[in-house]
């Protein structure tokens, strides 16, 4: 008869809520004031900690930017993942609006998170290499891909660049992992990943910066319309 596990002890539940806290704050006075106000020593006085007692728990600033990239990164990709899946492989096109409808939903309530990832990189910060966050953007790369080896048979005529793609154009990586998943996409293919990518988050970054908001009472229905437009340029019915 196997065991239960034991429930977490009283020290360790507090710690994990200390945790928490540390990273809500982190991103709230990113949110409000920049990337440059990223501070342990600021998220302390706030908490009413020591310094000495929050670098507990983060040892550095980019520890703790370490952190808070793998878990909103890998919450946007999880939830992209889980729309994509809940379409039938037989419906490429939507596919690949599920996909671009939940990093939109996600993105908008998670305005913070979407900015740390996409548009206010942290000043002096360096993702290590074997970290949450660039697992989850490996895992977003490999989901586009997917994506567009999905869409490749009625798409590579549309897509034919007038100068052609070869590997030696993408990032050895990029290449590594495109030709090991999809040994039978060309390097075109990735090129049109990386457009693909580009009209799905070119809209939805204008708005969360701000500059549609004057423009248009309703951007979700411009970014629809978008991703529709995509979607047949692609060849793809929805």
């Amino acid at each position: 008869m196997s065991q239960q596990p034991q429930p977490p002890s009283r020290r360790a539940r507090i710690r994990a809520q200390t945790t928490e806290e540390i990273k809500a704050i982190a991103l709230r006075l990113m949110a409000a004031d920049g990337p440059d106000a990223l501070s342990l020593r600021a998220i302390a006085r706030e908490m009413g900690m020591t310094a000495g007692a929050i670098y507990s728990y983060f040892p550095t600033r980019d520890d703790l930017v370490t952190a808070l990239i793998g878990d909103v990164y890998g919450a946007l990709v999880r939830e992209a993942e889980a729309a994509r899946d809940a379409v039938p492989g037989a419906d490429p096109g939507g596919r690949v609006l599920a996909w671009a409808g939940a990093v939109r939903a996600w993105a908008l309530a998670h305005p913070e998170g979407f900015r740390l990832v996409y548009g206010d990189p942290v000043p002096g910060y360096r993702a290590p290499e074997h970290s949450p966050g660039k697992e989850a953007e490996r895992r977003a790369c490999a989901g586009l891909l997917a994506l567009v080896a999905d869409a490749w048979p009625s798409a590579e005529e549309r897509a034919a660049p007038e100068v052609p793609y070869t590997w030696d154009d993408f990032a050895p990586d990029f290449v590594r992992h495109a030709r090991a998943d999809f040994p039978g996409l060309p390097a075109a293919a990735l090129a049109l990943t990386l457009r693909v990518w580009g009209r799905m988050h070119g809209l939805l970054a204008l708005e969360l910066y701000g500059h549609l908001g004057g423009l248009v009472r309703d951007p979700g229905k411009v970014y629809e319309e978008e991703m529709r437009a995509l979607v047949a340029s692609l060849g793809l019915g929805s």
